[in-house]
């Protein structure tokens, strides 16, 4: 799946295109690994609620400001992001039950970008059991 982000760091819901793609895979019960490529992204799952989204980016700030002297930053100036993404993970694994994510009434799947804008892959995988 791609994505193209718009800022620099955000959270990009991806939860009805993942279940589309389980959707048309017609796998009944399995699992769904969801993961990026990319060393400066991470995936979560969490609620898609305004405020939360914004009280994560303002904790990723926290524990890992952006303008600071990193050693990383004299190759990239991007190793806020590269930390970041470890905090975070670089993929998520769900059940699949009658064909459908099992996902909690208020979790979302969310690409998390952390070196933006760019243009993204995320791979999901359909794991029949």
């Amino acid at each position: 799946m791609d994505i193209q982000t718009t800022t620099r760091t955000e959270l990009v819901d991806i939860t009805d295109r993942v279940r589309t793609i389980v959707k048309e895979s017609g796998v009944e019960d399995g699992i769904c690994v969801i993961s990026t490529r990319h060393t400066t992204s991470g995936i979560i799952i969490n609620e898609n609620e305004r405020g939360l989204r914004s009280d994560i980016l303002e904790m990723l700030e926290t524990l890992v400001p952006e303008n600071k002297n990193y050693a990383h930053n004299q190759i990239d100036n991007n190793a806020d992001a590269h930390l970041r993404a470890a905090l975070l993970g670089n993929s998520a694994v769900l059940p699949l039950e009658d064909g459908h994510l099992v996902l909690g009434t208020w979790q979302s799947i969310f690409f998390v970008e952390l070196d933006g804008p760019r243009n993204r892959n995320v791979n999901v995988k359909i794991i029949k059991s």
